[in-house]
């Protein structure tokens, strides 16, 4: 496997990440489109011991759903985790509202019967509104960013801690989220995923928040990246 790439905590705030290379290999359950390695982080609301993304009740989001804007990670910003340059900027693809789970999970399933990794829109389909941007360990994917918020452009030079984009429920979704990977090549379809961890950021265990450097997230792990 060798040494992980590292590289900047792309969030502020509290986070849990239900899919990480540090809960199982490949962390989406497939090594296709440069996944092996992915991260998913759901924002969680701050100061509680909960981990529930959304501030109604769990009722409420089983059967009508909940508002966009009920969801604690929805708009909030996201970093560069690495300097680079910008190769995609894709953005104008609907988010789905209210966020509800049998829909969501519908839709997840139907775009994996129908997928096509053949197909040049396949990583668009599935990653919504989305960045790649070349850096110097790989390619950085930041994807599902809220309809409208990406601020950069194909060609522009990034740097590290930039605001890219906010999080958001684009593409093959089932909550407010940020999928990040780095891969090998800028094309997801040829690529393979290259393991990262993160620079610095803090875990809540045994009551306290502790720092932990060079990380890579477990799914248990209730995280916190706070500003400089």
């Amino acid at each position: 496997m060798g040494s992980p790439v590292v590289v900047d905590f792309p969030l502020r705030g509290e986070w849990i990440a239900p899919n990480t290379p540090g809960k199982k290999i490949p962390s989406h359950g497939t090594d296709i489109l440069g996944q092996r390695y992915a991260y998913d982080f759901v924002g969680v609301e701050l100061q509680s011991k909960g981990t529930r993304f959304y501030s109604t009740n769990p009722l409420r989001y089983l059967t009508l759903g909940v508002q966009l804007r009920d969801c604690y990670g929805w708009g909030q910003p996201i970093f560069a985790a690495t300097a680079g340059i910008v190769v995609l900027a894709k953005d104008g693809l609907p988010e789905r509202n209210p966020v509800h789970l049998a829909r969501d999970l519908a839709i997840l399933f139907k775009n994996a019967w129908a997928f096509d990794a053949k197909q040049s829109t396949a990583f668009s389909h599935l990653a919504g509104n989305h960045i790649i941007i070349e850096t110097s360990d790989g390619y950085a994917v930041y994807a599902h960013a809220q309809t409208g918020s990406i601020k950069i452009s194909p060609g522009d030079n990034v740097d590290t801690g930039q605001h890219l984009a906010n999080v958001g429920h684009s593409g093959n979704s089932t909550a407010p989220h940020l999928h990040f990977q780095l891969m090998d090549h800028q094309d997801p379809r040829q690529s393979q995923g290259i393991l990262c961890c993160f620079r610095e950021y803090e875990v809540f265990y045994q009551g306290r928040w502790q720092v932990i450097q060079n990380g890579i997230p477990k799914a248990t792990d209730r995280i916190r990246k706070r500003d400089a």
